[in-house]
């Protein structure tokens, strides 16, 4: 590795501050430059709709690392300054205050954006995203005993808002347009299981519908839903899944995935892209899996990390494939929810423990496979869960409804 090499780094979130620790971890000793859209360190975003969102931890926590920490490792940090064009033939990247930045070897972590609830009302004062800290400090001071609050999305972060709302005193409605919460990690009979323990803890919830206006003066007063229910409300927020920053490559020429696949840059399973020496690695990466045997985008905590360590390294030493079972993980109210495997078809589901007490797992089976699991305040059994989903060993029903079977044995 020549220590003339420069690495730059489009986007300074989760993934691109862990890449750019990677590298220096992996002995490359060259310029690392981290280009940031947002003005704040890279930082974390699992707390933004839960313990940062909810008072309970302080700002620098969410950090990686401090300032210091980039100044002692000689990491160059650009930030308040977004990538605007990819000049591939010429090796750099033009920069929004009209500098470019040179490199030998680019990647790409802009992560996404969030979706825009797109009815009348919509722009209202009282109108919420959570994507980044500045949103999460917008919204914070709002949730106030007896606000009323309207959740817009019923995965894992309008989910993780409505709990912290209603630990905050709130009076809290989650709309959700598929006839599931979770629809898109989780079985029906799931779905029904955090659902009912939202409706335990008072939160309500409307499935099957979506938000045909907000009405109000300047302010949020109502939210009318295509069921024709009208809420009254102090607050909505808004969750309803995040778009991939893939523009700057998709004018480059980088290859992205098709459509109905929610886009993202594709790469292969080392992190490349279709464009020599460019690697992408996060929520933006379409990424090819060698256990599932096929692309697939991840949102979550756990692929915004290990992507971002394992495609780092690969653009320094001798490749290794970013070979990982799915994982995502959610804490809502006193319950922490964690799904291994990214399943797209199940024969039918296997219960053991039980999962309606929140303490238990839901296997999703495929013939005698595992190909997936929901496991409820079970952390401790997710390595085993996600060897079951890795090697595809045969297994009985059974045996994972047994309780008195140690799942450590089962996945050998």
């Amino acid at each position: 590795m020549s220590t003339l090499e420069s690495i730059v780094i489009i986007g300074a979130g989760h993934t691109g501050g862990r890449a750019a620790e990677a590298l220096r971890g992996a002995g490359f000793a060259g310029r690392v430059v981290l280009v940031g859209e947002e003005s704040h360190l890279p930082y974390e975003r699992p707390p933004l709709s839960k313990e940062l969102l909810a008072g309970t931890m302080e700002l620098e926590k969410v950090t990686l690392n401090p300032e210091s920490y980039y100044d002692e490792n000689n990491i160059q940090l650009l930030l308040g300054i977004s990538a605007q064009e990819i000049e591939l033939g010429l090796g750099r990247v033009r920069l929004s205050d009209d500098t470019d930045v040179a490199f030998d070897k680019l990647m790409i972590a802009t992560g996404g954006r969030v979706r825009r609830l797109a009815c009348p009302g919509a722009d209202l004062h009282g109108v919420y995203y959570i994507r980044d800290i500045n949103d999460t400090l917008l919204l914070r001071p709002e949730l106030r005993d007896g606000v009323r609050v309207a959740v817009i999305g019923g995965g894992f972060i309008g989910l993780e808002v409505a709990a912290t709302a209603r630990r905050r005193g709130c009076h809290v409605t989650v709309i959700e347009l598929a006839d599931q919460v979770l629809a898109r990690v989780a079985d029906p009979a799931v779905g029904a299981l955090v659902a009912d323990i939202h409706h335990a803890e008072g939160v309500h919830i409307v499935t099957g519908a979506s938000v045909e206006r907000i009405e109000g003066d300047a302010e949020v007063a109502e939210v009318i839903c295509t069921d024709g229910e009208t809420l009254e409300v102090d607050v909505v927020v808004v969750g309803i899944g995040i778009l991939p920053n893939q523009e700057i490559a998709a004018e480059a020429g980088i290859a992205c995935g098709p459509k109905g696949t929610q886009g993202g840059i594709k790469v292969d399973e080392f992190g490349h892209t279709s464009a020599a020496n460019v690697y992408a690695a996060g929520d933006v990466a379409f990424h090819y899996n060698p256990i599932l045997k096929r692309h697939l985008r991840l949102e979550s905590w756990g692929n915004a990390q290990n992507s971002a360590i394992a495609v780092a390294r690969n653009m320094v030493l001798d490749p290794v494939a970013y070979a990982e079972v799915p994982w995502f993980w959610s804490d809502q109210f006193d319950l922490n929810l964690q799904v291994a495997g990214a399943p797209e078809t199940w024969d039918r589901l296997v219960v053991r423990g039980d999962p309606a007490a929140k303490k238990g797992i839901v296997f999703y089976m495929t013939g005698d496979r595992v190909v997936g699991a929901t496991a409820f305040n079970q952390g401790r059994e997710m390595r085993f869960l996600k060897k079951l989903v890795e090697t595809g060993a045969p297994v009985d029903d059974s045996a994972l409804a047994d309780e008195g079977k140690r799942l450590r044995d089962i996945a050998g």
